[in-house]
């Protein structure tokens, strides 16, 4: 089943490079790709994934608990701004949920943005900022070592999204991945997956979406296990953050 799945899937990307097929076409080879793919997410798959969740957002947050007065007295240091940031994305089947991480940015990062056309113009392109000058020195560190992302074991508690998945993106997004965004949307969002453990921030738009839904095709709970423990590593190298 799965091979099959794979083979429309590059039969689409033939069709949308060469345009040798009329755009209904295309829809309806994708739409195909996804009744397949959905019918081989098994409830058992579902159920052990939901259980992996769990177990590692509950020790998510005791790491989270036993860091925070440290954290606290360091942003008091820095700024006295808010502790938290929340921002709306994009969850499974599009549908938006508050995301929330530790604050890394100075509290009036969107107006700095807005105040510079060269950084909102590198943002709007590739979605990051390769030298952020809003981001703080505290921020810098949970960055690196991403800290910043523990907050969201709550959205994990939630089912708001997973451990393993596509990163989750912001609405301005969704255009640059094309027709393969309702793939890519087929699963919950996650904290880590290919993307994380292939670079993270050093690959672009088009290897993203290749990576993600790559995972979407291939998710098992032993791959989710696997790039959850390649994904160790990587945090503790602090490869792809900034």
């Amino acid at each position: 089943m799965q091979k099959d799945v794979c083979e429309v899937v590059v039969d689409v990307s033939l069709l949308q490079n060469e345009h040798t097929m009329s755009q209904s076409f295309v829809e309806e080879k994708l739409v195909y790709t996804l009744l397949i793919q959905e019918h081989r997410m098994s409830l058992m798959y579902l159920c052990t994934k939901r259980m992996l969740d769990i177990v590692g957002a509950l020790f998510g947050l005791l790491v989270l608990i036993l860091l925070l007065p440290c954290i606290v007295f360091a942003m008091l240091l820095q700024d006295r701004g808010p502790l938290f940031y929340k921002q709306v994305r994009v969850g499974k089947h599009l549908h938006p949920f508050p995301l929330y991480k530790l604050r890394t940015m100075v509290v009036d990062a969107d107006a700095h943005l807005a105040r510079n056309p060269e950084l909102l113009e590198e943002w709007r392109r590739t979605g990051k900022l390769q030298h952020d000058p809003r981001v703080t020195t505290l921020g810098k560190f949970l960055r690196r070592t991403s800290i910043d992302e523990l907050p969201q074991m709550l959205n994990v508690l939630r089912g708001d999204i997973s451990l393993v998945g596509p990163r989750p993106i912001q609405f301005s997004e969704i255009s640059v991945f094309g027709e393969l965004i309702e793939l890519r949307q087929m699963v919950k969002p996650g904290l880590t997956g290919f993307w994380q453990i292939s670079g993270r921030s050093t690959t672009d738009y088009e290897q993203r979406a290749i990576l993600d839904c790559t995972y979407v095709l291939e998710c098992s709970f032993w791959a989710d296990v696997l790039i959850l423990l390649e994904t160790v590593p990587v945090v503790l190298h602090g490869h792809g953050a900034y």
